[in-house]
């Protein structure tokens, strides 16, 4: 007696530290795998894409075979095949993708990153993913007194990957390069298997004792209907269409800090571990009468892509996501089936979070041009959620009422098009009369939809009838939208302020390109471009030395830079947005490109990889502007890319860095990673702008230029006491295996 209490006492930690290192190891293997392949594949959609399909794809994969080993083998043979799995995945560590099969750069380079993936992670990500399931399957087989439940061992899987989100960035990418990362995962790989043959002994040790024990006769739960699978599935999809809404939403039309997607997805891992605890609560119920009381004044803040005061914004933001994602995940925490249809549960979860990360990340940017999906998983969310207070069939005023909150909207917005009472009361208060009357448009209609909040399909339609109202209009506070666009990269617009002197490339709310509108101003080169400026003062002082050279510019904006082209130069700008560049080329937008005295030529592509192909010492001037926005290229800042810089200059040639951020001061990152090279550097901070400048667009900036020597840069140096040299730069030598991005922001 006392030693089957001693073996069932040390059942559960070691069920829980099984199952907890093992979704540890697959949150880590993730990002672990991405730096791998990103020197070679570079960073476009397509790279991304098929790895998030290609590890969503595997887990719903390892998830299937779960399910379907149990229900065919059974628990007295399952878990040695299991075992098995495992051990004939060492044979493919420690982690490696392997790249050298194929060639980078191709244009559609989706296959050969599903198979160097494939052949690099494939197997050992298969074996943990189907772990967790797997193991809480097993539990319910003992004899431990929660047997009979062990879902909340659900709580031990989300609490592994979320210390992995976080140990990430934080501990393993600043202190070990990947080859280390790779040996340390693999040794945590074998404590796993370790640790899940024991799970298995126990598992199999009492099935076979219980088959013995004909006074104990199998009991099968009940077949799961169709329909409540598919609610299963729903619950699932909408908090993961919510997280990557959110978090697209937060670091594009809020503020572009840099691993900011990191809080999100921890908000999202912490939902399901309070969801799934087993005892009693009403932090569900709670959950969905909050909802709609943050719901409603935050529609009306998206509808207006609302900015300021940033950190209440993305607290609320945050709040809402957290509170939506908790009441469903709790529902289906408290909808989940009797332990022997664990399994067939974790599967259809599994399928309703790829169906909703697929909905954001692939369907969304074909189907939207703004950032529709976030504003949908809100009203879905609601729809869900809400307390069916006082329904039961749908009414005809909850089709009728959204209508008129629809038909308010469209009234309020004619109303403030039409008269001047707007203006006349936004300058009586000092204020800008285009938000105002913005405001004033959806003011109505939001506090319309507040009122429905006791009617969850009344509700949930209002909203959506204020985000499709707002949408049609294309509503926008800031200024007035020209043309709007999208791509895997985010919505972009054109934007001219209200004067209608500057018009603007916006994606989210960061600047990335303007043109000056007066026709005297139009061909200068504006923001961190201007004649004034770093880079200014770079082609002024290297005009004779530019005169008939190749100019390599990485990064096209709008093409501002085109504007010091000379006859006879060539300038190639390197971009990774086929959109960007549609817009820079319509001259009905911008006219830097049209107007420019040099040839032009624009590549498409990752700029590492398509510099690869130019020919070697072609360039006298070779321009990095990639780095201002949330999420930097860390491939465009490493030694090995340094290193193709320098091959891809002529001999005297000079590369100039733009490394304005607002978070990330990378100055010092460029000029170690320059010396390492045997190249000098310098730095120049334009700080301060002058009122007159400002006015006609000038901001300020940041660049690095480097050379072999500081001959080369005599040039831009002489007389020019605002740029300083980076002899004793600070800080480690950036690699393809190295980078920490942690130790780069601004403190």
């Amino acid at each position: 007696m006392g030693q089957t209490r001693a073996v069932r006492l040390g059942l559960r930690p070691l069920f829980t530290f099984a199952i907890f290192l093992g979704s540890f190891l697959l949150f880590l293997v993730q990002p672990l795998a991405a730096k791998m392949i990103l020197p070679t594949f570079g960073g476009t959609p397509a790279v991304w894409n098929t790895s998030m399909v290609f590890f969503q794809g595997a887990l719903l994969l390892g998830y299937a075979y779960a399910h379907a080993s149990v229900a065919r083998l059974g628990i007295g043979r399952q878990p040695w095949i299991h075992l098995l799995l495992m051990v004939l995945s060492l044979a493919v560590l420690p982690v490696s993708v392997p790249v050298g099969l194929v060639s980078g750069g191709a244009s559609n380079p989706a296959l050969q990153v599903l198979l160097v993936l494939a052949l690099g992670v494939g197997l050992p990500f298969f074996a943990v993913s189907a772990g967790a399931p797997l193991l809480q399957r097993w539990f319910a087989e003992t004899d431990d007194p929660r047997a009979s439940d062990p879902y909340f061992l659900y709580r031990a899987s989300n609490l592994g990957s979320l210390l992995a989100l976080l140990s990430y960035p934080a501990v393993f990418e600043p202190f070990l390069r990947l080859r280390t990362q790779a040996i340390v995962w693999t040794a945590m790989y074998a404590l796993l298997i370790l640790a899940v043959a024991g799970c298995a002994l126990q598992a199999t040790r009492f099935h076979r004792d219980r088959a013995l024990d004909r006074s104990e006769p199998e009991r099968a739960s009940e077949p799961i209907p169709w329909r409540r699978r598919l609610f299963w599935v729903v619950l699932a999809a909408v908090p993961s269409s919510l997280l990557l809404g959110v978090t697209t939403y937060l670091t594009s039309n809020l503020t572009p800090i840099p691993l900011l997607w990191v809080v999100p997805l921890a908000v999202y891992l912490l939902t399901f571990i309070v969801a799934f605890q087993t005892r009693r609560t009403r932090v569900g119920a709670v959950a969905s009468r909050l909802l709609p009381l943050i719901a409603a004044p935050m529609a009306l803040a998206v509808v207006l892509e609302s900015s300021e005061p940033l950190w209440l914004l993305g607290l609320l933001h945050l709040l809402l996501f957290a509170v939506a994602a908790l009441a469903l995940h709790r529902r289906l925490a408290e909808d989940r089936p009797p332990a022997d249809r664990l399994t067939e549960f974790y599967l259809w979860v599994s399928v309703g979070g790829v169906l909703g990360g697929a909905f954001n990340a692939l369907l969304a940017p074909v189907a939207f041009s703004r950032v529709a999906e976030y504003p949908i998983a809100i009203v879905l969310a609601c729809l869900l959620t809400m307390p069916r207070k006082g329904e039961g069939s749908v009414r005809w005023a909850d089709l009728a009422y959204p209508a008129m909150v629809a038909g308010v909207a469209y009234g309020g917005w004619y109303a403030s098009r039409r008269t001047e009472w707007i203006s006349h009361l936004a300058e009586g208060w000092g204020l800008d009369p285009g938000p105002l009357g913005t405001l004033a448009m959806l003011g109505l209609p939001a506090l319309l939809a507040f009122l429905a909040v006791d009617r969850r399909l009344r509700f949930g339609l209002s909203l959506g009838a204020l985000f499709l109202v707002s949408f049609g209009l294309h509503v926008y506070s800031k200024g007035n939208v020209t043309h709007t666009a999208r791509s895997f990269f985010g919505v972009t617009r054109i934007v001219e302020t209200r004067d209608g002197r500057l018009r603007q490339l916006v994606h989210g709310n960061t600047l990335h390109g303007l043109q000056n509108l007066e026709p005297g101003l139009r061909n200068t080169p504006m923001t961190y471009y201007h004649p004034t400026g770093p880079i200014g003062e770079v082609f002024e002082a290297m005009g004779p030395a530019l005169r008939g050279a190749r100019i390599g510019l990485v990064g096209l904006g709008v093409g501002s830079l085109a504007a010091y082209g000379q006859p006879g130069q060539q300038m190639v700008f390197f971009e990774i947005d086929p959109l960007v560049e549609r817009i820079a080329r319509d001259d009905r937008l911008f006219t830097f490109l049209r107007d420019s005295k040099a040839e032009v030529r624009v590549v498409l592509g990752d700029a590492r990889l398509m510099l690869e192909r130019e020919p070697d010492a072609s360039f006298r001037l070779l321009v990095l502007d990639a780095f201002s926005s949330d999420s930097i290229p860390v491939h465009l800042l490493t030694r090995e890319a340094m290193r193709l810089y320098q091959r891809k200059l002529e001999p005297n040639g000079v590369l100039a860095f733009h490394v304005s951020n607002r978070y990330l001061v990378l100055h010092n990152v460029v000029a170690k990673t320059a010396l390492a090279e045997g190249m000098v550097s310098a730095y120049h901070d334009d700080a301060f702008v002058d009122d007159e400048l400002a006015l006609q667009g000038k901001t300020a900036s940041q660049w690095v230029v480097a050379a072999r020597s500081w001959k080369n840069l005599q040039p831009i140096l002489h007389g020019n006491p605002a740029w300083e040299k980076l002899t004793q730069p600070d800080g480690p030598v950036w690699s393809d295996d190295f980078s920490n991005l942690l130790s780069v922001f601004e403190r």
